[in-house]
């Protein structure tokens, strides 16, 4: 049980067999009166945000949460399938649980996925991912409209700026969490 001295940003509780998230807090003591505490919460589930707040003598369950390690397979119209590696059980999530990663899902990724109960919630990718450059236009000296950088295409989809010298074939590491180029992978 967690009280509400230890509420925190990023903080997962359960509030009405519905895991939240604490995406802001603010601790508030008036001149009377006892402690405040103002969250911003989010739904786990539907995405949902509202504020709420809390007395020091009230009490939260820990959010359900467990992390399974699973394999991206395929994409099945707006859904991603995912197995796992224990179970060969399969998961799909919706577009909107992947979110952004999409850019960055190639067949066979193994991924960590966030589960509450039985439901699947959300995915954490690795934090580096090695793509192939499948379209790159020449760099012309100069050219300062991109700067010291030329856009490129991955086998994703994906957009990255990188340095003129990557070419088309070669093999880039991009930091999942910002989406920019790290280095040229040799294989």
């Amino acid at each position: 049980m967690y009280s509400a001295s230890d509420l925190r940003k990023n903080l997962k509780i359960q509030i009405d067999g519905d895991p939240y998230v604490i995406t802001d807090f603010q601790f508030v003591k008036p001149g009377k009166g006892q402690a405040l505490y103002r969250c911003k919460l989010k739904n786990m589930v539907t995405g949902s945000q509202f504020e709420r707040t809390f007395r020091s003598a009230d009490t939260f369950e820990p959010a359900n949460l467990q992390e399974k390690r699973m394999q991206y397979l395929y994409p099945e119209g707006n859904k991603y399938c995912f197995m796992d590696l224990d179970t060969y059980e399969q998961v799909y999530l919706t577009e909107d649980q992947i979110g952004d990663t999409k850019n960055y899902m190639i067949d066979n990724l193994e991924v960590d996925i966030l589960f509450f109960g039985e439901k699947p919630l959300g995915i954490t990718l690795p934090n580096f991912i090695d793509l192939t450059v499948t379209m790159a236009e020449p760099w012309a000296k100069g050219d300062s409209a991109t700067g010291d950088n030329k856009p490129v295409t991955v086998e994703t989809g994906y957009k990255v700026l990188v340095p003129p010298f990557v070419n088309e074939g070669e093999k880039i590491r991009i930091d999942t969490r910002t989406g920019e180029y790290v280095t040229r992978v040799k294989e």
